[in-house]
């Protein structure tokens, strides 16, 4: 694999040239002129799909609007309720409400379920799409049901990636899904554009979650594609099929990239003949001479079974690497351990090593990345004739959807599986978040899933349980499994792949799903269980700021899942303060009760009283502060918490790590930069400064407070710099912030104090 130092011109999508001084005389021979740059920039898919959405007119600054719209039940009630606050009648385009993360619903009683006829009931009322829980994951729905050539699609979910089929899809945070319903838009500059450049054809056995997890081990830390559409050309494109691709594809959110999208050929017509919508297809290729600004070549005959050991897709070894060096791998995730949960918990993965080889306690293959068709074809094949074993070891597979479950069934794949002992089960995202198949304490997972972030899984720090997960590919997961779980790469065995011909059914669909078809019953009631329930008031940006800062966080990156964890939490997600007081639970359990007490200040004072009467300490912190600014009193600023965290974000798209935050009080955070726009988005629409500070010493610590003076003003006037003051020690010791990049919309959000507030009819 081979990242380009600088942007290439590409030709004829099959020829590579470097931007460098030989650049124009090597263009000029193969195309008889010279072109211009910024002219080949528009020869992209990206730049040419972009511009049909865009509705600013200027290509530097967009404002897009999107064909249609998914969420999943741990968001849409987010969504829709800060929707109606603002005012929304009926849903504008088309809005899909799929239950495939909160489908347990004995766990919380009914409030699973409540979340569940809730989005029914919306569906009736303002016009959209309501797919029970069970009948299919977010992504595999908005593939058979939603995708189009040349379309852009918003989703709630991070993973919200359907490049593969032509449809340039984003993931991002609820509040920008609001934006949409109420008919505004999404506002990003012009995003920088990557050539995924592919050739050769993968080896039998090696399959999507191979490739994927060897472009997340090369690119993610050097974040070269970090808020980049990534565009997949190149010979090797049409030798992959396109259930490969979109298993590469839905893996993409995990580079940081902002979105992706695919050349189209007759593999992805033929695939939108099967699913019945053959007028959906687009065939979309670069221009002649297109410019990216920059490239991964992979040649895609070196890919080898692959896999991303704990804790996190990026990091990455091959099968065959890992067995080779497995005692000092072992060994460096352990460590990696002992680092993300502060020495509070051990794992040892070196006593999985039997007689020299790594067994594993448990295999997945499930959700958006593992239960495609052809992954769970292939792994059948694998295991045709073979068993699992009686030990430790257990294999569970959920097909993406029902149609593919029921092709499954009428193909035999199904009983393959079966009969070694395995488990077929539904439609369910829960292996991907915690909330299904938790291995033991100290358990070791292979999953064909999306992540394998700390307790992403499901393990509970807190109460001294630890688990693990690597991301392997559904074909190396079934070889182990025919292994009786130790460690096995697909392409030591020698097997005859069926690959038999999908036949997709939507009668289960059309039998189940609800579709308003976009008529909206605006008398159908809403149904709100108890559990649901409003977002509590928030008030507007005050002149100044006093932020406490409680919690200090050091990690390299630290993972949306880390701010507000997923898995168990998931009944609270429609309930604001039930699910705030899991905030930051895993990393730093002191937060919530921190956050409280600086919250029942500014709570005081916003009823007129005084704020030191609730938090003592105020007063003398406001003797400092007064030594520099005698005019400050808690009439002309708020109060709130903050959090720093040197690159917060990555992961989910969920709105909730900032949310909770903003429901306790908080009124920033402080990093040294933000590991996704989409976290640091859903900082700004739910009114929290996204602050910016250089890497290096800190100039404060945790619980200390920090004095940020004409804070209004700066949002106002688009200050460049913004001097802050903490208070520590009894001195006030000043150091600069910036807010980078805010729109003009944006800081209008800042200001009023969330986007509910922006968008409020009075």
């Amino acid at each position: 694999m081979k990242l380009y130092d600088g942007g290439i011109y590409l030709v004829n999508e099959s020829e590579i040239v470097a931007d460098n001084a030989d650049a124009a005389a090597i263009l000029s021979g193969k195309t008889g002129n010279t072109p211009d740059k910024e002219e080949a920039r528009k020869g992209t898919l990206a730049y040419n799909i972009l511009k049909d959405h865009n509705t600013s007119g200027n290509m530097d600054e967009l404002q897009i609007k999107f064909d249609k719209l998914t969420s999943h039940d741990i968001t849409f009630v987010g969504i829709i309720q800060t929707a109606r606050a603002s005012g929304l009648q009926k849903f504008p385009i088309p809005y899909v409400l799929t239950n495939c993360h909160n489908s347990l619903c004995a766990v919380g009683g009914t409030i699973n379920e409540d979340d569940h006829m809730f989005g029914l009931s919306c569906a009736k009322k303002y016009g959209g799409i309501y797919v029970p829980p069970h009948q299919a994951v977010i992504h595999q729905f908005a593939r058979e049901m939603l995708a189009g050539g040349g379309k852009m699609i918003l989703g709630s979910d991070s993973h919200t990636r359907y490049g593969a089929l032509g449809t340039m899809a984003m993931g991002e945070g609820g509040p920008e899904l609001v934006k949409q319903l109420l008919s505004q838009t999404y506002d990003i500059k012009m995003p920088g554009v990557v050539a995924v450049y592919l050739k050769g054809s993968l080896k039998p056995g090696v399959g999507p979650q191979d490739v994927a997890i060897a472009i997340i081990g090369e690119v993610f830390d050097k974040g070269y594609v970090k808020n980049k559409v990534m565009e997949f050309v190149g010979p090797g494109v049409a030798n992959l099929s396109v259930d490969t691709r979109i298993g590469i594809d839905v893996m993409t959110t995990e580079t940081t990239c902002l979105s992706s999208i695919w050349s189209t050929d007759d593999k992805v017509k033929d695939w939108y003949d099967i699913h019945g919508r053959s007028e959906d297809f687009k065939e979309l290729h670069p221009a002649a001479v297109a410019y990216y600004d920059g490239c991964i070549e992979i040649d895609l005959d070196e890919i080898e079974p692959m896999i991303a050991m704990p804790f996190h897709p990026s990091n990455a070894y091959t099968i065959r690497e890992l067995n080779a060096n497995l005692m000092d791998i072992l060994d460096d995730c352990e460590k990696r351990a002992q680092v993300s949960f502060n020495g509070a918990v051990d794992l040892n993965l070196k006593e999985k090593v039997r007689d020299g080889r790594l067994y594993v306690d448990q295999g997945i293959i499930a959700g958006c990345a593992g239960g495609g068709f052809e992954n769970i074809c292939d792994a059948a094949d694998i295991l045709q004739g073979a068993s699992i074993g009686p030990d430790e070891f257990t294999l569970s597979v959920y097909p993406a959807s029902m149609p593919i479950y029921m092709e499954l069934v009428k193909n035999g794949a199904a009983a393959k599986i079966m009969q070694t002992g395995a488990i077929m089960k539904t439609a369910f995202c829960g292996p991907c978040f915690g909330a299904g198949d938790t291995p033991s304490n100290n358990g070791f997972s292979i999953r064909h899933s999306t992540r394998n972030f700390p307790n992403r899984e499901g393990s509970k720090v807190q109460s001294g349980q630890i688990a693990s997960v690597a991301l392997m590919d559904a074909r190396s997961i079934a070889a182990t499994a025919a292994n009786k779980g130790y460690l096995t790469a697909a392409t030591d065995f020698d097997v005859k792949y069926t690959k038999p011909r999908y036949f997709f059914d939507k009668t289960i669909y059309e039998n189940r799903v609800y579709d308003s078809k976009g008529v909206a019953h605006p008398e159908e009631p809403i149904k709100l269980g108890p559990n649901i329930k409003d977002w509590p008031e928030m008030s507007a940006l005050t002149e100044n700021l006093l932020l406490k800062v409680v919690s200090e966080i050091h990690d390299p990156v630290t993972t949306t899942d880390e701010l507000i964890p997923s898995g168990e939490t998931s009944s609270y997600r429609s309930n604001p303060l039930g699910l705030a007081e899991f905030t930051l639970s895993r990393k730093d359990p002191d937060y919530v009760p921190r956050a409280k007490e600086v919250q029942k200040a500014e709570k005081v004072r916003l009823t007129g009283g005084h704020p030191c009467q609730e938090l003592p300490e105020l007063k003398e912190v406001m003797s400092v502060v007064k030594t520099k600014f005698p005019e400050a009193n808690h009439e002309n600023f708020g109060i709130g918490s903050t959090i720093f965290a040197v690159k917060p974000g990555d992961g989910s798209a969920r709105e909730q790590a900032a949310s909770c935050q903003k429901v306790l009080g908080g009124w920033a955070n402080i990093a040294n930069e933000y590991a996704t726009k989409r976290y640091r988005s859903n900082l700004i629409n739910w009114g929290m400064l996204p602050f910016l500070i250089p890497a290096g010493d800190l100039p404060f610590k945790n619980g200390d407070y920090i004095w940020v003076p004409q804070i209004r003003e700066a949002v106002e006037d688009k200050w460049s710099e913004i001097k802050a003051y903490a208070v520590s020690d009894g001195q006030l010791k000043e150091f600069t912030m910036t807010l980078g990049d805010l729109t003009d919309d944006e800081r209008e959000i800042i200001l009023k104090g969330c986007l509910i507030n922006y968008n409020r009819v009075s």
